[in-house]
């Protein structure tokens, strides 16, 4: 694993994590392949940039603030790279504020555009 690895996928998780927060749909459509998978609490997704877009600036909810912890990071091939950390959030869903804590993960390939995300999960 490169050396920097760890913070360059803390570095793109918190960068997928303030698009969230500030509604820039772009801009965390722009961290995923063309096709992404998802899965939540909610179910399992399969999504496009384009929905990620969407999805990110029109959802029905409110990211106010985050925080990540005890990040792991393992690179299984040279070019593609997961991430295992612990996240607090404060949310409002439905109209009820909340905070609470997930175990979330991703994983990342590096290609002609740079790492983009493929794969997300949170329990």
């Amino acid at each position: 694993m490169e050396p920097d690895l760890r913070q360059t996928m803390l570095d793109l998780e918190t960068a997928f994590w303030t698009a969230m927060r500030d509604k820039d749909g772009a801009a965390a459509a722009a961290l995923c392949g063309d096709t992404v998978l998802v899965a939540n609490a909610g179910g399992l997704s399969s999504l496009s940039r384009a929905k990620m877009a969407t999805m990110t600036a029109q959802g029905d909810w409110t990211l106010h603030g985050f925080a990540i912890s005890e990040v792991h990071v393992t690179s299984p091939a040279p070019e593609v790279a997961v991430i295992g950390y612990l996240v607090q959030q404060e949310v409002t869903i439905a109209g009820q504020r909340k905070a609470f804590q997930a175990a979330d993960c991703s994983t990342w390939v590096f290609g002609p555009d740079g790492w983009l995300c493929h794969a997300h999960c949170e329990a």
